[in-house]
């Protein structure tokens, strides 16, 4: 598969006369619980021709390509990446760490990780993440029962969620470090259900065990209330102006 999405993203950039700078993958497999079912979700950042920026048209900031049920491609210019930094969003902090990478220019990963932690939000992370596993859970769970996908759904957002509240940096995006944060029976725990996933189904219906959903609830609601006592920050685009016109200037087609 891994040759077929790279020949997908050549063609992409000879048909839309783009530079992709990075492809990774994301979603479960990038997050390293799988299952046998799991599609393919690449991620990539591009540049575009100098002149594209220079004109009073706007072009697209995005590109869709939703080949198949298995195969699903979605790119971001860099210039709405740089945006979506600016507001500490968690999108572009994950897709750098992708453990699966499909295409990667130069040092560009390297650099661009190095500018985002300058624009770490610690408030605007933890409540993002606090919402996703809220929201997995609200739609996720009926009578006791949760789809295996949507519990992991839960829990990788919560722990990133409290990674982020204590230790004040950019939560790791794949789930072996974020489950160290849990105590050690747990950790077990999650580890079983990890190769339970592996093997099953996304669609899979599992019921939480009694203290998983209790560390489930404690920590949202001390994530919830720790958050709330969060200073507020803002952010200069001064050093994202300086990657944009140095990205694009090295890049023009």
């Amino acid at each position: 598969m891994k040759t077929e999405i790279i020949r997908k993203l050549g063609e992409i950039e000879c048909a839309h006369n783009i530079k992709i700078l990075f492809a990774c993958e994301s979603g479960s497999r990038g997050w390293e619980f799988p299952s046998p079912d799991s599609d393919y979700d690449v991620r990539f950042i591009y540049t575009r021709p100098l002149d594209d920026y220079l004109s009073v048209s706007d072009s697209p900031d995005h590109l869709d390509f939703p080949i198949n049920n298995e195969l699903d491609i979605n790119g971001w210019d860099i210039k709405k990446v740089l945006k979506l930094i600016r507001k500490s969003n968690t999108t572009p902090f994950e897709w750098l760490q992708s453990p699966i990478i499909y295409m990667e220019h130069d040092h560009f990963k390297e650099d661009l990780w190095k500018l985002c932690q300058q624009y770490f939000y610690r408030k605007t992370n933890v409540n993002h993440y606090l919402g996703i596993a809220l929201g997995a859970l609200e739609t996720g769970t009926n009578a006791g029962e949760i789809k295996i996908k949507k519990l992991f759904y839960v829990l990788r957002s919560l722990l990133s969620a409290k990674w982020c509240l204590e230790k004040n940096t950019i939560a790791p995006m794949t789930i072996e470090p974020l489950i160290t944060l849990m105590p050690e029976n747990l950790m077990e725990i999650v580890r079983e259900l990890i190769l339970l996933k592996s093997t099953s189904n996304e669609g899979f219906l599992i019921k939480i065990v009694p203290q998983l959903s209790a560390y489930i609830d404690h920590e949202f609601e001390k994530c919830s209330v720790g958050a709330k006592d969060l200073p507020k920050e803002s952010f200069s685009g001064e050093a994202l102006d300086i990657f944009f016109r140095k990205t694009i200037k090295s890049y023009d087609n």
